[in-house]
């Protein structure tokens, strides 16, 4: 019989944040039965996450600032690599502002807190914690994306943005039972719906079937998520939910400390071997940074974990351009949070876009759509844009509701037929400014509705971000349409120097999934899909990997 062997699954090393004090209210140290205790107060919880809600919302890490530049000054990255590197950079020095944030989509609050077992509160963290996002919400230009189930098939957005996910341990964090550590996290559904569990077997557990399985798997994460990506990998879990769990963590880097060696006792290790080998594949797939080219992902992280004799779940999820996470923790000292970039405009470089990129094909709006199209069939797929003019704006709810009056034997909507379409819903408009951030949307959610749309002369044109399905690209080549990519991630920078005017066309109940009419100023595209029915994506599919081939 082996010896009683006790391990945490996920071995914390050692905390190297680096904290900013945000009050030194709200705590104190109490002395009880030989031990000191941490006594913290509603308000201290609730305090923390509203300027936690704030911080991930405008400001972004310096190491993934860090990561943006190096595209930029990597000689290998594409022209589109480093156009999409540099507007991000442009976007998160205007989200820094504190007015706009960096993405329309400003997520799904997500809170995680390790409580030592000294600290004491009333018990109910979880609910000041809600106040502390629902202030955020409530307060800040953010958008409110959280349905509330009313039956099986009706929802109601509860305007609030409440509720988060909790989830509270009871830990000694790094050893420190007066501690209360936690992790903030605004995932917004995009990078959300690109969270993967694969239930494998022993069979993937070698090298040159996990990079053919790996190679497979991260080609369809597509680009409908905002790459360049933070990549995890899980391989094992005890569970199902476990792994995916540590994936989601992974992808925020919050377990890069735990250990680079595996032992007998079974707890989870990073293998920063296959890390390397895998962010080496991903700089080959050709898919780049959402239009071409080697940055795909900023970095990977690959961890390991025990699993059951009969089931290997591998699990996979991505940070994205909004890359929204911060630490925080309540001490004996105060209330602290990791301190991000507030100076994001010190990674911009020296250059302009034209320095970076390809030449641009200006594009007016406001001419007719016959002559929009004329014009936009000269140029190959992968043609960089500048647009201006008016768009109309609809997403989900739009685009059923206009369905349904296609079924029902009712006309297209003219705004439909004159104007490209733009996938997005804003954020809120912040006082004297001219749009709330306003960036695209995952188009693939709309690509049912394309043939339909098409035939009745309508959707000629499409805007929005990531990869669309063949049955959009068929319809293009049959009805003459194009779909045309906008960069994922930059929201704030298009709001404040894009976006010149924005009004509600049709139904204005439906908040930001209305029908918006907008005029916009140098709005940068891609061509896509064209006409002919060439696909950008349809260059990205065939393996890269020898080990693919043999």
């Amino acid at each position: 019989m082996p010896e009683f062997d006790y391990t945490d699954l996920l071995p914390m090393g050692p905390d190297e944040t680096r904290y900013r004090l945000i009050s030194a209210e709200g705590v104190r140290v109490v002395e009880a039965a030989g031990r000191r205790f941490l006594e913290v107060e509603p308000e201290a919880l609730r305090l923390l996450t509203e300027t936690a809600i704030h911080d991930i919302s405008h400001y972004l890490r310096s190491s993934h600032l860090a990561q943006l530049r190096k595209i930029i000054e990597d000689p290998e990255s594409s022209g589109n690599d480093r156009f999409v590197a540099l507007d991000l950079l442009k976007n998160a020095s205007i989200s820094a502002g504190g007015v706009l944030p960096m993405c329309q989509d400003t997520g799904t609050a997500i809170v995680m807190g390790k409580r030592g077992r000294h600290v004491l509160t009333d018990g109910a963290d979880a609910e000041h914690i809600s106040r502390g996002v629902y202030d955020a919400y409530t307060k800040l230009n953010l958008r409110y994306s959280q349905m509330a189930p009313i039956t099986m098939w009706e929802e109601k957005n509860t305007g609030s943005n409440l509720p988060a996910q909790i989830e509270l341990y009871a830990e000694d964090p790094h050893g420190h039972p007066d501690e209360y550590k936690l992790l903030f996290m605004a995932k917004g559904g995009g990078s959300a719906n690109k969270s993967f569990l694969y239930q494998e077997t022993k069979a993937v557990l070698n090298e040159k079937r996990m990079l053919q399985f790996l190679e497979e798997k991260i080609r369809s994460l597509g680009t409908a998520a905002c790459p360049p990506y933070h990549l995890a990998i899980v391989v094992g879990g005890t569970s199902a939910e476990f792994a995916l769990k540590t994936a989601k963590y992974a992808s925020a880097r919050y377990l890069d400390a735990i250990p680079t060696e595996g032992s007998a006792s079974g707890h989870g290790f990073r293998d920063t071997e296959l890390e390397a080998k895998v962010f080496e594949l991903t700089q080959k797939l050709g898919i780049g940074a959402q239009f071409g080219g080697k940055y795909f992902c900023h970095d990977v992280r690959v961890v390991r974990l025990p699993r059951h004799g009969a089931s290997c779940p591998v699990a996979i999820a991505v940070s994205c351009s909004a890359d929204r996470q911060a630490l925080a923790k309540i001490t004996p000292e105060g209330i602290f949070l990791e301190q991000l970039e507030t100076d994001p405009a010190r990674f911009l470089p020296e250059t302009t876009d034209e320095h970076l990129s390809d030449d641009v094909v200006r594009i007016d709006l406001n001419r007719p759509m016959p002559e929009i199209l004329a014009e936009l069939t000269k140029y190959p797929v992968k043609t960089r844009l500048s647009l201006s003019g008016p768009l109309v704006v609809a997403r989900d709810i739009a685009h059923a509701k206009i369905g349904e009056l296609l079924d029902a034997g009712g006309e297209m909507p003219q705004y439909l037929k004159d104007h490209a379409v733009y996938y997005a819903g804003p954020a809120k408009t912040p006082e004297g400014y001219a749009s709330g951030s306003f960036g695209p949307t995952t188009a693939g959610r709309m690509d049912s509705y394309v043939e339909r749309f098409q035939a009745a002369g309508g959707s000629k044109i499409m805007l929005a971000k990531g990869n669309r399905s063949k049955q959009v690209t068929d319809a293009c080549a049959a009805h003459g349409g194009f779909y045309l990519g906008s960069i994922g991630g930059p929201a704030a920078r298009l709001a404040q120097d894009c976006i010149r005017k924005v009004e509600v066309l049709e139904y204005p109940e439906l908040g930001m999934e209305a029908v918006w009419r907008i005029e916009v100023e140098d709005f940068p595209a891609f061509i896509v899909v064209d006409d002919k029915g060439e696909d950008f994506f349809s260059d990205s599919t065939g393996p890269v990997l020898s080990i693919g081939r043999r």
